[in-house]
């Protein structure tokens, strides 16, 4: 039988607990991801008993009473508390997902909190993105046309902006990405599903005139091929979108081309 180890320094030990407050009648436990690059040590699983009468309905909510009331020096990204912006991407309960729509009553037993998987970790929930956002950047993610612009908007049909549907909705949280084990293995060289999806926004957009130079990009075995259709991206991802389906359609607008 197959054995998996963590490499030595990695695995994280049972940390600090932290009780609710005497006469807490409805408390949940959480268990969160700590790591402190400024301290030689392993990281850590904490535990705050939260009591839920005081406190939001989302797991964001808690982070933040731990963060204010509790434990200052926990870490975590957060911005518009929509589901918008994509700042507060975490794993939760074993699955990515955003912290401020991730309901608290929808999880069972202990709710755990990780950072976003198989990245480097920058500090507790904090991932470091810069390779995928490198990746990003890559595609060149804006209009590209030679014709020169109208003296208004580049206009579109019904049906040509109802081919963005599913595309433009993408938030860049990256829960896609980190949930692929084709990106886990190969992202150096894999673009993963959340870029290949942006990639794929401008190539199905009717007044991009760029879509040869985009396809020739991608037409490499690891930066689109190495997809498998595993379809975790589209399980996780919050927005409900396919990313899956998008680099599929890449994959048939290659093949007719030829």
């Amino acid at each position: 039988m197959v054995e998996f180890s963590l490499p030595a320094g990695s695995e994280p030990t049972e940390g600090k607990t932290h009780a609710a407050p005497e006469g807490a009648t409805r408390v949940r436990r959480f268990r969160v991801y700590r790591y402190d690059p400024d301290q030689d040590a392993n990281p850590r699983i904490d535990t705050f008993d939260i009591d839920l009468d005081k406190c939001g309905p989302m797991v964001l909510d808690a982070l933040i009473k731990i963060k204010n009331e509790v434990d200052p020096t926990l870490t975590f990204r957060r911005s518009c508390r929509e589901g918008v912006c994509g700042s507060c991407a975490f794993n939760v309960d074993g699955t990515n997902t955003l912290a401020c729509t991730k309901a608290i009553e929808d999880i069972k037993g202990d709710i755990k909190i990780y950072p976003l998987p198989h990245m480097p970790v920058i500090k507790d929930l904090v991932a470091d993105l810069n390779g995928p956002y490198a990746q990003y950047r890559s595609i060149e993610p804006w209009l590209q046309a030679d014709t020169p612009a109208p003296n208004r908007e580049r206009l579109q049909s019904p049906e040509e902006r109802a081919k963005l549907d599913g595309l433009w909705e993408c938030i860049l949280c990256f829960c896609c990405q980190t949930s692929c084990p084709s990106y886990w293995w190969n992202g150096d060289r894999y673009l993963g599903p959340a870029v290949l999806l942006q990639s794929y926004r401008w190539i199905a957009d009717s007044r991009d005139e760029a879509t040869g130079k985009r396809l020739d990009n991608l037409n490499d075995p690891f930066r689109l091929y190495r997809c498998h259709t595993i379809m975790n991206c589209t399980n996780t991802c919050p927005k409900s979108l396919n990313p899956g389906q998008a680099i599929g359609s890449i994959k048939e607008a290659l093949l007719a081309r030829r």
